[in-house]
């Protein structure tokens, strides 16, 4: 049986209208590639960098609940703002984010990267301090290089303690595009 684009779509927003989903995903293009993005009820979920989808769409599963669907209509509000973001109109995200299921270390460091203001930089070291453990740099290193929701909670804005770049789960190549474009790489330099 074969199903009309129509009513395939009429069900993704019927499913996502009525709260049936644990997860709505779309796919999204960007100036760094394609984006995959997801929301919960609680908010932005999950942002990935060159998503095999099938893999993310079994962590999304594991993590939320295994009702995920592509259902491009709840990520409207994420993808104008991520436009926003790159054509250089928006400088802060406006967004929910659902980081409820993260430990309460990487809690605590995702919200203080979250106060990390656009086209300025951090380092490891100085967001384990504001995190309250000034000695987990290398911890607040494994955090970033998990963080779910790249971007928005700007991980790329974290250099190393000489304002090196260093690591970066979407590749140095990515995190170089995003600080130039917020005008950071002009301030780089020791902490």
């Amino acid at each position: 049986m074969t199903v009309s684009p129509q009513l395939d779509e009429r069900f993704r927003t019927a499913a996502a209208d009525e709260g049936l989903l644990d997860v709505a995903y779309d796919l999204t293009d960007s100036p760094i590639g394609p984006l995959l993005v997801a929301v919960s009820e609680r908010g932005l979920c999950r942002i990935s960098f060159d998503a095999d989808p099938e893999r993310e769409l079994d962590s999304l599963g594991r993590s939320f609940g295994t009702r995920v669907l592509r259902s491009p209509r709840p990520l409207d509000e994420v993808k104008r703002e991520l436009d926003e973001y790159f054509t250089g109109q928006r400088r802060s995200f406006d967004l929910r984010v659902d980081i409820e299921r993260l430990t309460p270390f990487n809690r605590t460091v995702l919200e203080e990267l979250a106060r990390v203001p656009y086209g300025s930089l951090t380092t490891y070291g100085t967001l384990a301090g504001q995190a309250g453990r000034p000695r987990a740099a290398r911890a607040v290193g494994m955090v970033m290089n998990r963080n779910p929701i790249p971007i928005v909670l700007p991980c790329h804005r974290v250099v190393g303690s000489t304002g090196s770049l260093v690591g970066y789960a979407g590749g140095l190549e990515r995190k170089e595009t995003l600080l130039r474009l917020e005008g950071a790489l002009l301030q780089m330099g020791p902490d």
